[in-house]
């Protein structure tokens, strides 16, 4: 009774920390050693009732908790490197959600200030949301393009065994060993046209994938004509989200799905139903100001500029 008193009570205790959290949109800075600063969304919060066991006892008990939800981490292009963390939401998931894209899941969306995305430092992030926020640990999805292709593809070939399902968009990989990719869903979408990185790049990942063992999981399009911005419009499609949401890693054989959204008629409505902003997403941030780079800050010390040029820069 005591050991049902007590799990009880921390269920109870950790409900209401999670709940008296705000929901929305938040930048963080320096909170995990050896990680990137990042954006986290968090969704709408719900509880659900579930039976569990402590360790170490039979004693099965009810416990009410918040529902646990996926998370999504979003790595971005070469163009939105750098210190500034507002750069981030110019494409990409976060975007989308801002635009009014429902995505009933956390998502992560780090920003790396130069050079190849590191797999351990995203890691790092991964593992500080999922012991402060209620994560399905087991529905952990990877999303990328260009520079965050590459990123994608080193961190699914690093991690298979922690991530459910990944999307990796006109990038390449860095891995010395793409046997890894194998064991995940995966789909890999590259333009022919693309002249910043070359489709021979995704080509490459897949024949080394299907000489070690067939990538049975793998989606590959290779898409005629599609140039390198292409597919940065897939970010916007709930369809997208949808496919990356058939998978966990409990799945029986860790089948992917085969229902590919990839067609001409429904990327040009990629943007459909979406606004400049979403007044449902609320944030510790502002559109207005550039807060969240100490570089900006520090020059924000400076000279003040005309009220005409501020007026030009916004």
């Amino acid at each position: 009774m005591k050991i049902k008193g007590l799990l009880l009570l921390a269920s109870v205790m950790f409900a209401m920390a999670v709940f008296a959290q705000k929901s929305g949109l938040t930048p963080h800075f320096g909170d995990v050693k050896n990680a990137y600063n990042y954006w986290l969304y968090t969704p709408e919060q719900q509880m659900e009732t579930v039976n569990e066991t402590a360790p170490g006892d039979s004693v099965e008990v009810t416990v009410t908790r918040p529902k646990r939800k996926p998370v999504i981490i979003f790595l971005h292009g070469a163009s939105l490197c750098g210190n500034l963390l507002d750069r981030v939401r110019r494409y990409g998931t976060i975007d989308a959600i801002e635009k009014g894209r429902e995505i009933d899941a956390y998502v992560i969306a780090p920003q790396n200030p130069g050079g190849a995305w590191q797999p351990q430092r995203i890691m790092n992030i991964l593992q500080h949301v999922e012991n402060t926020q209620p994560i399905d640990t087991a529905r952990v999805y990877v999303v990328g393009m260009s520079l965050g292709g590459y990123g994608t593809i080193d961190f699914v070939a690093k991690y298979p065994d922690k991530v459910a399902a990944a999307m990796a968009f006109c990038g390449g990989g860095t891995s010395p060993d793409y046997e890894a990719l194998n064991q995940v869903p995966l789909w890999v979408v590259h333009g022919t046209a693309d002249r910043a990185v070359s489709v021979s790049q995704s080509d490459k990942i897949v024949s080394q994938m299907k000489a070690k063992g067939g990538a049975s999981r793998l989606i590959y399009n290779r898409v005629p004509g599609w140039t390198h911005g292409t597919p940065a419009k897939l970010f916007y499609l709930s369809e997208s989200y949808d496919w990356l949401m058939q998978h966990s890693l409990n799945d029986d054989n860790r089948e992917v799905a085969t229902n590919s959204i990839i067609g001409s008629n429904l990327i040009a409505h990629a943007y459909d139903g979406l606004s400049r902003s979403n007044p449902n997403v609320k944030g510790k941030y502002s559109r207005s100001k550039k807060s969240y780079s100490r570089s900006t800050r520090k020059k924000s010390k400076g000279k003040k500029r005309s009220s005409s040029r501020r007026k030009k820069r916004r």
